[in-house]
């Protein structure tokens, strides 16, 4: 089966972090002002990872098993390299089309597919479990900006 996606925007890193629209989808970004963050779904197209058949990722983690499965990592080599990143909304400017985030973990250029807003409602589970060999990572993405991350992936 074939699916398209059409790319809404393009992430830019240069003067801070944003998502630039294109035309047609700018005001899709009408009545997002009070949304604290968001969840963006983009493409990681600039990795030439695309449609990767590797399903075994031989340890990722410092801390982690021996090996995981892609499904089990957050890992950008996918059969479909689909990311989503929860971002902090700083600035919505619809007429512009650009929406100016406190931090998106893409590359400058990368294809923007969707934008979703996040709420506690949908987005928030009270009693996830994690693996022993992850626990130690940050519960809350305000923290993991302080979380020594080089010390964890293998990669």
């Amino acid at each position: 089966m074939e699916i398209t996606c059409t790319a809404i925007g393009r992430v830019h890193t240069q003067k801070g972090f944003q998502l630039q629209l294109e035309e047609p989808y700018k005001n899709g970004l009408t009545a997002l002002e009070g949304f604290g963050h968001v969840l963006v779904i983009w493409y990681a197209d600039q990795l030439g990872n695309a449609g990767s058949a590797l399903t075994l990722i031989p340890k990722p983690y410092a801390k982690g098993p021996e090996q995981l499965g892609v499904f089990a990592t957050r890992s950008p080599y996918r059969p479909n390299s689909l990311c989503i990143s929860i971002a902090e909304v700083v600035k919505v400017d619809v007429k512009q089309g650009v929406l100016e985030l406190g931090y998106i973990d893409a590359l400058e250029g990368t294809a923007v597919l969707d934008i979703k807003p996040y709420h506690g409602s949908e987005d928030r589970v009270r009693e996830y479990k994690t693996p022993s060999w992850c626990a130690h990572w940050p519960l809350w993405i305000e923290d993991s900006e302080h979380f020594n991350w080089e010390e964890e992936f293998l990669f």
